[in-house]
């Protein structure tokens, strides 16, 4: 054995906890959980690396793996925790990130966001998780942020590490925006990530969901995790995969002309009452779009993307945002949409969509 791995591997068990009880650090550096220690992971001095995803899945994935040899590890070597999910598992679904589509990618120490365009996308359990740090108390422990000039920020909050790959990275895909743009405070309307939203009247909301917090049960900001998971409750947390397109943890089709049902915007009416919605209380043409009555949308409706980001728009109030693939300027090449009377659900709507001029459409 080279001296310098020796003399790292001396020092690396020599500061592992003596006592358990008396240890607060990251998890993996928990002899109560982890008795081996950092050979468990860094089998047989690797480390560079650790072994990657494929050394995670052997506590992290199918149970079976703790019982047989894999990856290199002996058999009986991982810890068993009865509590530990198959993560793995969620990686097989047909939505998931790259973990294990992207093999051989990731390099150490590299800087997110991205900076070369030409980079291929990729997801290794690091870019998220620091297994050094990481503990039950702070997931986010060890992670670093943006870098703005000399500094660089620390990751204390889930929509940092999301901005990490789905904000500034310069190999972003072509369809998709810039989050961080989308969630900024400074936008007309913006689900409340980042802050509270600016809409005082979501006369739709389900408590314990609210525009303001005004008592402790009160619900008025929510994180990317809401939305973007497992479709299973008993599954693993985090947006590691989903049945459901974009990770999400409801359905939510964007599709147009199609019927209106529970399940085709169930991500929505987790936090929106479909009675409301579909009873006009914020919007009195809700309905009609939604479920396509009187023609709007041929024999069915649209979607609820057709006109509005679930994100945040940089142009208007109440997450309107025009689905361009659907809707087009009006005969007079407009395309806008003006707000007429706070706080009163009235409007002005210039453009074209499904055969019908907006020119405008007044509600």
């Amino acid at each position: 054995m080279p001296v310098a791995a020796a003399l790292l591997c001396l020092v690396l068990f020599s500061v592992m906890p003596a006592v358990a009880a008396d240890y607060t650090g990251g998890v993996h550096l928990d002899r109560s959980k982890v008795p081996r220690g950092c050979s468990t992971c860094h089998l047989k001095f690797n480390f560079k690396d650790g072994g990657g995803p494929e050394t995670c899945i052997v506590c992290h994935g199918d149970p079976s793996r703790l019982t047989r040899q894999y990856a290199g590890m002996p058999r009986g070597f991982a810890p068993r925790e009865a509590d530990m999910k198959n993560v793995e598992e969620e990686f097989r679904k047909p939505f998931r990130h790259p973990t294990f589509d992207a093999r051989g990618v990731h390099r150490g120490g590299e800087t997110l966001p991205e900076r070369d365009p030409r980079m291929p996308r990729h997801a290794d359990c690091v870019d998220c998780h620091n297994p050094h740090h990481v503990s039950s108390t702070n997931k986010f422990a060890g992670i670093k942020g943006r870098r703005v000039g000399n500094l660089v920020s620390t990751v204390t909050t889930e929509f940092e590490l999301c901005y990490r790959c789905h904000a500034e990275s310069a190999n972003l895909p072509g369809r998709f925006g810039n989050k961080r743009a989308e969630f900024a405070a400074t936008n007309p309307s913006f689900h409340p990530i980042e802050a509270e939203g600016k809409n005082a009247a979501v006369v739709s909301l389900i408590r314990p969901y609210k525009e303001r917090k005004e008592s402790p049960g009160d619900v008025s900001t929510i994180s990317c995790g809401d939305c973007h998971g497992s479709e299973s409750s008993s599954g693993p947390r985090g947006p590691h995969g989903s049945l459901n397109e974009h990770i999400l943890v409801e359905n939510y089709s964007t599709r147009d002309n199609q019927p209106e049902s529970p399940h085709a915007y169930a991500l929505c009416y987790r936090c929106h009452d479909r009675s409301s919605i579909l009873g006009n209380e914020s919007f009195k043409f809700h309905a009609r779009h939604i479920q396509g009555t009187g023609g709007i949308a041929g024999s069915n409706g649209t979607s609820c993307y057709t006109c509005h980001n679930s994100h945040g728009s940089v142009e208007y109030k109440y997450l309107i945002q025009f689905n361009r693939s659907v809707v087009s300027p009006n005969s007079q090449g407009q395309l806008k949409f003006v707000e007429k009377g706070i706080s009163t659900f009235r409007g002005e709507c210039y453009l074209s969509c499904h055969g019908a001029d907006h020119n405008p459409k007044v509600y």
